[in-house]
């Protein structure tokens, strides 16, 4: 039996790792399509435009960031996969190691503390930490019911990005030490949290997604956050494994297991 061809749709401007994955993909024998997100949308209304060859029905995927995505995805059937918005906000206090609060952008206008506050699942809310409630986006900017992530400040000391895939870690990297990027191998404690992490709250992701964790200079690990997998970098994670991960988290929408519908961005 022939195998569906597959074709891998690329922004025009490619990040170091979309690079890494591109070669990666180009050597796995899927094809590569490299185009502006409005290209794309028009390009899927003609017929066998994402097929390899005639007569072999597509499976199309992406590796982008969500302002991309969210045009081309639903052009070309692709269903995004992530996680849900108050996934992390839902961790045990042990994996967080601190106060995470999912809430409307406009209950956090009320802080009068010191808080991270980043969107959960994109960049329209920057990831930053806030003086107050009063230094975020104004209402000008942003709906009051743009739910965002609130939590209490934490320094790492490394971080890391694993690569999950039908509950394992599938690949990982260090990508950060002492708030500086610092790209390395995983550390077998991270790894070793990553499954700790799978084992306890597993169940609330998607098949594919990316976690990234992190340790604090008291040696406590923690969730960093969760981030789609469509949308990461790898930094130094194995291409390949990295490559398995971002075909199913944005993949054929037809292709979905019951499952995973519901992380369906």
């Amino acid at each position: 039996m022939t195998c569906p061809s597959r074709t891998l749709i690329l922004p025009p401007q490619l990040t170091a790792s979309a690079r890494r994955l591109r070669t990666t993909a180009l050597r796995r024998g899927l094809r590569i399509v490299e185009a502006t997100a409005s290209a794309v949308s028009e390009g899927a209304g003609r017929p066998g435009w994402a097929a390899g060859s005639e007569g072999e029905a597509p499976s199309v995927h992406l590796h982008a960031g969500p302002s991309f995505a969210d045009v081309v995805a639903p052009a070309l059937g692709i269903a995004l996969l992530e996680a849900p918005a108050d996934w992390l906000a839902r961790l045990p206090r042990a994996l967080t190691q601190r106060e995470i609060r999912a809430m409307p952008i406009g209950e956090a206008y009320r802080l009068r503390r010191p808080a991270f506050v980043k969107s959960p699942n994109d960049k329209s809310i920057s990831a930053l930490v806030y003086a107050d409630g009063s230094r975020l986006p104004g209402p000008d900017a942003v709906d009051p019911a743009t739910v965002v992530l609130v939590s209490d400040v934490m320094t790492f000391a490394v971080e890391y990005r694993l690569f999950l895939l039908d509950g394992a870690v599938h690949t990982a990297a260090q990508y950060a030490e002492a708030g500086r990027l610092r790209l390395g191998p995983p550390d077998l404690a991270a790894l070793a949290f990553g499954r700790e992490v799978l084992a306890a709250a597993g169940d609330g992701l998607p098949s594919a997604i990316v976690v990234d964790v992190g340790r604090d200079d008291e040696g406590r690990w923690a969730v960093i956050e969760a981030n789609a997998a469509w949308a990461s970098g790898c930094y130094e994670a194995d291409p390949d494994r990295t490559l398995d991960t971002v075909l199913r988290a944005a993949g054929p929408a037809t292709d979905l297991s019951p499952r995973d519908r519901a992380f369906v961005r």
